[in-house]
């Protein structure tokens, strides 16, 4: 199942590939290619984000397996739609591109959202969770919720008019974060409300009957 899912994940890329061989990218191949690897890159961020909901849900633990290969392929397709704009686009014009970084804001945002997914690319391996501890793995890790918010913002801010997209992507992400939400603070508030209800038990007086 693996192998399937390498293969799969790598079908967005096979399509570009087809599709720059073919003469069918349209009168803006730039554009295109750009649009899909930064389409690919949220959703790869969103499927990596569902899986520990969708494996407690559906009661499925083997697909934690695929996590890893999920978020490592939505740095492989970032890392795609970075070069797409440093090749294609800019011609590796280094001044061009620290411009644009300064006064567009989609694309201050967008770069935001890739380094904050370096670490996390860099340490997805299980010798990296041995260096650093599971905890403070696991912290680090957290930061896969700010890149994709800020993925989200990424888009929003660069189609201008026709915002249906994004805003998607934006919904399924807030859902996700509700979820995540909700799976932290339940189990405390049922917590605080079995020590409250211990407490009241205790400090309750005792009645004595009458013998």
């Amino acid at each position: 199942m693996k192998i399937f899912a390498f293969v799969l994940c790598l079908a967005p890329l096979f399509m570009l590939a087809w599709k720059g061989f073919n003469s069918a990218l349209g009168a803006n191949p730039i554009e295109v290619i750009t649009h899909s690897t930064g389409k690919w890159t949220l959703i790869f961020l969103l499927i990596t984000l569902s899986i520990t909901p969708l494996r407690q849900m559906l009661r499925l633990p083997w697909l934690i397996r695929f996590r890893r290969m999920a978020g490592l392929y939505a740095f492989f397709y970032g890392c795609l739609h970075l070069m797409t704009w440093v090749w294609l686009d800019k011609f590796f014009d280094l001044h061009d591109m620290w411009a644009d970084i300064l006064k567009r804001r989609f694309i201050t945002v967008g770069m935001a959202a890739l380094l904050l997914m370096l670490p996390l690319a860099i340490t997805s391996t299980k010798g990296w969770i041995g260096r650093l501890g599971g905890k403070r793995w696991s912290t680090l890790h957290k930061l896969i919720y700010a890149s994709a918010a800020l993925g989200v913002i990424h888009f929003y801010w660069l189609v201008k008019a026709d915002i249906r997209e994004p805003v998607r992507y934006g919904i399924i992400l807030g859902c996700l974060l509700l979820w995540r939400l909700g799976a932290w603070a339940i189990p405390r508030l049922q917590m605080t409300a079995w020590l409250r209800g211990f407490q009241n038990a205790d400090s309750s007086p005792t009645k004595v009957g009458s013998e």
